[in-house]
């Protein structure tokens, strides 16, 4: 008798440190997505993919980042971390490094190699420059290590900065057609994914081609299939249905998938791999699947928000992710994971479009701005002191400087004055402004919360709204404005009520939510404030 008992509580002990944690943390984040997609395209998506997260999900139709630059790195990095560049120093996808003197990449390390089928460059990558711990590095200490930690994307950023420090695996897709990954992560790919490589999933979605998933009239979303916003994929002779994809491979070579929506598909196929061969959500000791799906983001930036080639992507991400939910649903089990899914940053209306519709703003030629602050610091000191122009940020030739003994104070202060007078900008920030900041000037408080002083410029330019430091076709992202900040965020899952919020929240706010709904520690750069809401019960 005594067995049994110590048996039955053994079973409900179980049962009971079972429910504290779901056995499998999801967390999405789709490249460029808007929030205003997610109301535009609402008509014609399906019930099982974003309106199934929305319906039975927790909402938050006012989420925003609270940071510029609003790119990609320092988008996964802010979502997992729950913190701002300024803290976890991924300041850009690449950024001109003060403290080495040339141009870093994100998740550049020298000291790893490729690991499968695909160049030195594409492989010699780890977090190694991210500076605070994930949620899912969090996740994997507080399971000892059992836990395990799988981060997947065509973009390696994407797959790398959200699964941490000590991911078991982190898988990104390189232009061979194979996902590869790095050394960091182990000497050998596993061999299921040596197998699903040498399979060629992408090849099928390459010669089947890309046409409209729905009937044309479903995409009256959009602008006409040509127009003058629209970039060329991979030299098409113009922007329309149907592209001959088949021939843009025979061209160049896999990596044109990620301009297409089969990009996603081809990742969402490697998840649902993932989740099998992986056996994630088998048992009690949660694990963590990062998914970043990037193919929205290439085709934003190419041929524009207001495309019929976008529509179509975001329609045929619906039904991926439909058929995603369905799969976890028979693996996992619908009450045993926790998904969430967001964005790395929104994406501004394309310039000329606004233009053309009586809007007074322009495109700017990074090319030229810098051409211009050449030779305004040729005219004004006789010397060329701009050492580097990128991302907003203006960096000095601080030896150049010395050596003509300029006071740096009052050089910063004429570079300040030149750019305050051009047409394109709205403000002008030193280092000292920046690093003195009081907290009353809005767009100030997104500058300090991107800007690591080892890392930065002297100068920050802030743009008017509505500008782009683009080209003329397509569009960008990377300011503070709503269009680049405003994104989704949606919890859906074990132990989520369904609901929504209007409120302002920030992006900073989903990683702490994370570790306070699984009961791990919060990462170490974090503010640590929460989304109240769906750490609720049902």
């Amino acid at each position: 008798m005594k067995k049994i008992i110590l048996f039955l509580a053994l079973v409900f002990v179980t049962q009971i440190n079972a429910q504290e944690r779901p056995k499998l943390v999801v967390g999405i984040v789709v490249d460029q997505m808007k929030m205003e997609y997610l109301y535009r395209f609402s008509d014609d998506f399906t019930a099982n993919g974003f309106k199934r997260l929305m319906n039975n999900g927790y909402t938050f139709q006012n989420m925003h980042y609270n940071y510029t630059p609003t790119y990609t790195a320092p988008g996964h990095a802010s979502i997992y971390t729950g913190t701002t560049p300024a803290t976890h120093g991924i300041v850009g996808n690449e950024w001109f490094s003060r403290k080495l003197g040339k141009q870093t990449y994100c998740t550049d390390d020298a000291g790893v190699a490729t690991v499968g089928d695909g160049t030195k460059e594409e492989g010699a990558m780890s977090p190694k420059n991210l500076l605070s711990t994930t949620i899912t590095d969090e996740l994997r200490m507080a399971t000892n290590f059992k836990g395990k930690v799988i981060g997947i994307s065509l973009k390696d950023r994407g797959a790398i900065l959200p699964a941490g420090h000590f991911a078991n695996w982190a898988f990104w897709y390189s232009k061979t057609g194979s996902f590869i990954s790095s050394t960091f992560y182990g000497d050998k790919l596993p061999d299921w994914v040596t197998q699903f490589n040498s399979e060629k999933h992408y090849l099928p979605y390459i010669n089947k081609g890309w046409d409209l998933y729905k009937p044309v009239a479903t995409y009256n979303k959009s602008l006409p299939d040509n127009n003058p916003y629209e970039g060329k994929l991979y030299n098409s002779e113009a922007p329309v249905f149907p592209y001959n994809l088949k021939d843009m491979y025979d061209k160049n070579d896999a990596g044109i998938i990620r301009s297409t929506p089969f990009g996603n598909d081809l990742l969402a196929e490697f998840a649902m791999k993932a989740i099998e061969k992986e056996e994630l959500g088998k048992d009690n000791i949660t694990d963590f699947l990062t998914v970043s799906f990037s193919s929205t983001d290439y085709v934003g930036h190419l041929l524009g928000p207001r495309s019929m080639e976008l529509q179509d992507t975001y329609l045929r991400l619906d039904q991926t992710i439909a058929d995603f939910l369905t799969y976890l649903d028979k693996t996992v089990g619908k009450d045993n994971y926790l998904l969430f899914l967001t964005a790395d940053h929104a994406g501004a209306e394309n310039v000329n479009y606004l233009k053309d519709n009586k809007y007074n703003v322009n495109n700017i030629s990074p090319k030229d701005i810098r051409k211009n602050l050449k030779d305004f610091s040729v005219k004004t000191f006789g010397a060329d002191l701009v050492l580097n122009y990128s991302s907003f940020n203006l960096f000095l030739n601080k030896e150049v400087i010395k050596t003509k003994k300029l006071e740096l104070v009052k050089v910063k202060q004429a570079f300040k004055e030149y750019l305050m007078a051009q047409d394109y900008v709205k403000r002008v920030y030193t280092e000292e402004d920046i690093l003195n900041a009081t907290g009353n000037d809005y767009y100030l408080n997104f500058i300090v919360k991107g800007y690591d002083v080892t890392q930065n410029g002297d100068l920050i330019i802030l743009d008017k709204p509505g500008y782009i430091e683009y080209q003329g076709t397509g569009t960008s992202h990377g300011t503070p404005y709503t269009y680049d900040t405003h994104v989704p965020a949606i919890f859906y899952g074990w132990n989520i009520k369904k609901g929504e919020s209007y409120n302002k929240k920030v992006i900073t706010q989903i990683a702490p939510t994370i570790a306070q709904k699984i009961k791990v520690t919060f990462p170490n750069g974090t503010e640590a404030n929460v989304l109240e809401e769906v750490l609720d019960k049902k």
